[in-house]
């Protein structure tokens, strides 16, 4: 199969973040063997979700690690134009959810297997994909953890989320959280004889918003954009009717950290404000959500500069948004970002990608896989 084969087929599965994927598994692993790799199941702890481990080359050598995943986010906005989830050719694009991020590196690394397997490789290649990564890159440390029984110590990780296939050194960690305050329920003519947990949430949500304005007071980082560590409460819910008094409200929030801070960290504040409420009667409740941390590569990493050879261009200092190349850098792995497609088009309806930037992943994946 060629790479817009194999593009339409994975686009084909809605491998959408937090639901079963066993059938974009068994076909990317049913491809893999046709192909003569190495493929090793990975079943997460859910029972439904799995991750996958293909090598092709020598085992037991060091080799580069392809790490992308095979989850999309939904795509249920009203932009789009035609079934997201069947592959559509228009002027050029490569239409359909997932293209970018990040079934094209998917589909690019897939393609490259048949030509691996005829090389005589003195380095393995490894593509290791994982589930979940949208929903704050839950499968891929169960993934992470089992690799030094799998295969020798990686010469490095490319995490192939869209950049342009620019490699980038660097990106911010990120924490997530809920947190859930339980009032008593009443009629809105007696507050008196209620407890009302908007209310109370308010004081939590309050300090949410003075942490995140301390924060662009605090450490900074030119190299990122915002240079500082944010913080942003994205959902609020709570209350039935406005003349009842609500019993339950909630807030759900994230951190994003510069180097060197820690992302779970920068929501304490939050969490203290909570707990405090537990003192006038209401019920609290804070529940982590997910938690990655940043990455930094120093620019004349090895890695970094095979990917600057590869790509012809120097790498970019860093990127706001977050991957997996953290969690293999805090397992000990050095770790870049490089992939096709633009992070503009992720998350977006008609997300695309075109032919060119494809072939382009591709070929940088063959020159790695040639001897240095």
């Amino acid at each position: 199969m060629d790479i817009l084969d194999i593009l339409d087929r994975l686009v084909a599965f809605p491998s959408v973040v937090g639901r079963p994927n066993a059938d974009i598994v068994a076909w990317i692993a049913a491809h893999a063997r046709a192909c003569g790799a190495r493929v090793v199941h990975l079943p997460g702890p859910e029972g439904d979700r799995a991750n996958l481990l293909i090598s092709i080359g020598p085992a037991g050598a060091p080799g580069h690690v392809l790490s992308g995943h095979m989850d999309v986010v939904p795509a249920e906005e009203p932009g789009w134009q035609a079934d997201p989830f069947r592959l559509r050719r228009e002027a050029g694009r490569l239409i359909g959810r997932g293209t970018t991020d990040m079934k094209g590196f998917l589909a690019a690394a897939l393609s490259c297997l048949p030509e691996l397997a005829a090389r005589p490789l003195t380095a393995p290649v490894h593509l290791a994909f994982s589930y979940d990564e949208e929903a704050g890159c839950r499968g891929v440390p169960h993934l992470i953890a089992r690799l030094p029984d799998l295969i020798a110590p990686p010469l490095g990780v490319i995490v192939g989320e869209p950049s342009g296939m620019r490699a980038i050194l660097a990106h911010k960690g990120k924490a997530a959280a809920q947190a859930r305050v339980t009032g008593l329920p009443g009629h809105s003519s007696r507050p008196d004889l209620a407890r009302n947990a908007i209310h109370g949430l308010s004081r939590v949500l309050a300090a949410a918003v003075d942490a995140s304005a301390a924060l662009e007071r605090g450490p900074q980082d030119a190299t990122f954009a915002p240079a500082w560590s944010t913080l942003q409460v994205g959902m609020i819910g709570g209350g039935q009717a406005v003349n009842v008094i609500p019993d339950q409200a909630s807030l759900t929030l994230e951190a994003r950290a510069i180097w060197g801070v820690d992302p779970a960290g920068l929501l304490a504040p939050v969490r203290a404000a909570l707990e405090a409420l537990a003192a006038e009667g209401y019920g609290v409740a804070w529940q982590p959500i997910s938690a990655y941390p940043p990455l930094r590569l120093p620019p004349d990493a090895p890695l970094a500069t095979r990917l600057a050879r590869l790509t012809g261009a120097p790498p970019l200092g860093a990127v706001s948004y977050g991957t997996e190349a953290g969690l293999y850098q805090a397992a000990g792995h050095d770790a870049i970002i490089c992939g096709p497609g633009d992070i503009a088009r992720a998350h977006t309806p008609e997300e695309f990608i075109t032919e060119a930037e494809l072939h382009r992943c591709r070929g940088m994946i063959l020159r790695l896989a040639e001897p240095c």
